[in-house]
């Protein structure tokens, strides 16, 4: 395959890579919880929604990346590549956890009580280890690629599908032998997060953590069915060389095949094994990684066959610095919710006074829900943007 082909290749994974993020930062940050437009809203328990498809979609794309850049070091484990992963996976789960003291941090302070001096209310917005969060999406993203990279720099790539199967089998038989599809604290996987984490240090949602221990398990055979994908794509096609064939044909074709069958296979299985985001259960593993799947092919064909390309650059801007832009989101809301302006003789958050005092009353109250949303996520791409058009690109 020439350079030409591969650049091309790589923007096709940055619009999607690109699209994911834009998609979480602008599900992450709706002018009321309470007045959520539909597509924008997680399925409650089972079921899948557009807002359910982009977070595994990064993680899928993750798998894919990470094919990529462990290709230098020709699959091979050596010191430089593990402490490249370990420190990457150490960062990325530090910034989680960061992003979820610097909110907590932001709200105390701006509510702290009134009869509170400042040292008291410094130190009371500072330690609040006791009651973080411990996991969360930054550090599923973490966990999951340190162990892809290790996997895929010790184990033979023919046996990783076999890896896979394995995790997503054993895990399905947890999840009926643990009363696991049960949407209260029965459940296996919320009797091991507060067993383990402790419910100060979880996400408050019926005793679920949607980022919990257990459902890792899943989501890191999720990001290895992405790596699988990526090494199927940007492998040399031997046959297609000697047939003649255009390789970039063969592997659209490949892509929109893995799509259909995990697709329709995950939809099939759902009748014995409910398809859930908040247990990342194995057939919301396959069909997100489907749907991803036939997205990519469908970009490849827009993007590197047909050379429509125009439209792009927005989500472009988002894809080359991915996990700057998701950082930026969460510590932009974080702002934007805590910092207060003086109103009508009492206070406003600036997020408050957006949302209530200008969009809701143009659009309604679901409208400006919705208004707030692509407003904030225009906001986040003319920084993105200045990035992208100085070449800056901020690896985490």
């Amino acid at each position: 395959m020439n350079s030409q082909k591969t650049s091309k290749r790589i923007l096709a994974l940055d619009i999607l890579r690109g699209i994911t993020i834009a998609g979480m930062i602008m599900v992450n940050n709706p002018g009321s919880w309470a007045h959520i437009y539909a597509p924008l809203a997680h399925a409650q328990w089972i079921g899948l929604t557009p807002t359910d498809l982009v977070f595994p979609f990064f993680m899928f794309i993750m798998g894919i990346s990470t094919y990529i850049s462990l290709k230098k070091y020709n699959f091979e484990f050596s010191r430089a590549a593990a402490l490249k992963i370990l420190r990457r996976t150490i960062i990325i789960f530090l910034i989680g956890m960061a992003i979820g003291w610097f909110s907590r941090f932001c709200y105390y302070w701006s509510s702290a009580p009134d009869h509170l001096s400042f040292g008291e209310n410094l130190w009371a917005s500072v330690w609040t280890f006791d009651r973080i969060r411990i996991l969360g999406v930054m550090q599923r993203l973490a966990l999951c690629y340190g162990a892809t990279s290790i996997i895929a720099l010790t184990m033979k790539h023919k046996n990783i599908p076999y890896l896979i199967a394995t995790l997503l089998t054993g895990y399905f038989i947890l999840l009926m032998c643990g009363n696991g599809f049960a949407y209260n604290e029965t459940n296996i996987l919320s009797i091991v997060d507060r067993a383990v984490l402790t419910p100060a240090h979880m996400y408050k949602d019926n005793g679920i953590d949607p980022e919990g221990i257990l459902s890792t398990i899943p989501a890191i055979a999720h990001v290895l069915l992405g790596f699988c994908v990526g090494r199927m794509m940007l492998e040399e096609s031997r046959g297609a060389k000697e047939n003649g064939t255009n390789v970039l044909d063969s592997h659209l074709i490949k892509l929109f095949i893995v799509g259909t069958i995990l697709t329709f296979a995950g939809f099939l299985l759902s009748y014995g094994c409910p398809i859930s985001k908040k247990i990342w259960s194995p057939t919301f593993v396959l069909v997100t990684c489907g749907l991803a799947s036939s997205f990519l092919a469908l970009l490849i064909w827009m993007i590197d066959v047909k050379g429509y390309k125009r439209w792009s650059m927005f989500f472009e801007s988002f894809g080359v610095n991915p996990l700057f832009m998701y950082v930026l989101g969460g510590v932009l809301a974080i702002l934007l919710g805590s910092i207060s302006l003086p109103w009508n003789g009492g206070s406003i958050s600036i997020h408050g006074f957006l949302y209530q005092i200008i969009l809701a009353p143009l659009f309604g109250e679901t409208g400006g829900s919705l208004a707030y949303a692509l407003m904030f996520i225009v906001i986040n791409w003319c920084i993105g943007y200045q990035l992208y058009k100085r070449k800056i690109y901020i690896k985490i």
